[in-house]
């Protein structure tokens, strides 16, 4: 059936079966993604909140301001989100999860996903998920969703952002009462709380993230005054990046409270560079992630460098490779403790 067919089906008709012939069809060229965080290429998330876009420094602001007035345990209940708002009748008991944020979020609260969309390239439940995750069946990618295998799953929740399907909104809530945050990364505190409103879970996602903030003051007291400069330097199949204040791992960073270098320090998601400047990721310490095959990143030819080689960091052995999965990817609280945990491994001396 054309794309023109759908639309007239639609209007005729205003039935969900049709929203869901339509999105399915549109749905097949969606591509949008902190990894690829594009935004631009007419895919299914918003311009607006990815990177470089008018309203990506207001995202945790908004997302703040979010939530729900119900009390504990009170169903229905409205939910204010990116989209506007939505009402849950009932706890919800089939969550479909359209990232690896909302998939570590709803895991740390102790559901199990019925439907989970992972990044391209990769299927599989992240490592550090997957003992509590269950067996959530897939609905597609980050930038391709199926929506035929989100309605076949019979949830009574779906979690994702703006960012990354905006434009499938409207016929996603037809299959479920559907919750929006603003986009993932730097915001993945706010995100948390708003999918814990959804869930009914406020207070258990609160104690987590006191828990996690008790964990990062306590490796920045043990640090001492002298901390070490840190890097994060990602290597990824279209570009290398030096990631700055406005991602997870920069939150993560700064509630530690390690210092970066001053081109680090950009009130943004990350500074690309190519192998000709990899000398622009010096400091004490350099933690090095990798999206995807290797092979198909620039970094073999950016280590190879002599720029690199005579690098303060790699010169005193203090060079790197991070899980990409937890450090760049994980965007929620159970990767931020994982995280915690391997800086404390590098930084604190036996």
């Amino acid at each position: 059936m054309s794309l023109r067919r759908s639309r007239r089906s639609l209007r005729r008709r205003g039935t969900a079966a049709a929203a869901l012939a339509l999105s399915a069809a549109l749905a097949m060229t969606a591509c949008d993604a902190e990894t690829s965080d594009k935004g631009k290429d007419g895919g299914a998330g918003s311009k607006s909140v990815a990177q470089g876009g008018k309203d990506f420094g207001k995202a945790g602001e908004q997302t703040k301001n979010m939530g729900t007035d119900a009390a504990p345990g009170q169903f229905p209940r409205t939910v204010t989100h990116a989209l506007g708002k939505t009402e849950i009748k009932t706890k919800p008991k089939r969550v479909v999860v359209l990232d690896v944020g909302e998939l570590d979020n709803v895991v740390s609260l102790g559901i199990k996903p019925v439907g989970y969309a992972p990044s391209e390239g990769d299927a599989e439940i992240p490592g550090y998920l997957k003992k509590d995750a269950g067996d959530p069946k897939s609905v597609g990618t980050i930038n391709g969703l199926n929506l035929e295998a989100i309605n076949n799953l019979h949830p009574d929740l779906i979690l994702g952002s703006k960012l990354r399907a905006e434009k499938h909104y409207k016929n996603l809530s037809k299959i479920a009462p559907t919750v929006f945050s603003v986009r993932p990364g730097f915001t993945w505190k706010e995100n948390y709380l708003l999918n814990a409103a959804a869930l009914d879970e406020t207070a258990k996602a609160k104690k987590n993230l006191a828990d996690y903030e008790a964990k990062a003051k306590k490796l920045g007291e043990d640090l001492g005054d002298k901390k070490p400069t840190i890097t994060m330097l990602r290597y990824m199949p279209q570009f290398t990046r030096l990631y700055a204040q406005k991602s997870f791992i920069g939150t993560v960073l700064k509630d530690v409270g390690l210092p970066r270098p001053k081109n680090q320090q950009a009130d943004d998601l990350a500074v690309q560079i190519g192998p000709e400047k990899i000398d622009q990721a010096d400091a004490d310490w350099i933690f090095t992630g990798v999206y995807g095959n290797p092979d198909k990143t620039k970094r073999a030819a950016a280590e190879d460098n002599p720029l690199w080689k005579n690098l303060k960091a790699v010169k005193e052995g203090r060079a790197e490779n991070v899980k990409d999965e937890t450090w760049y990817l994980g965007l929620g609280v159970t990767a931020a403790n994982s995280v915690l945990d391997d800086l404390r491994a590098f930084l604190v001396k036996k």
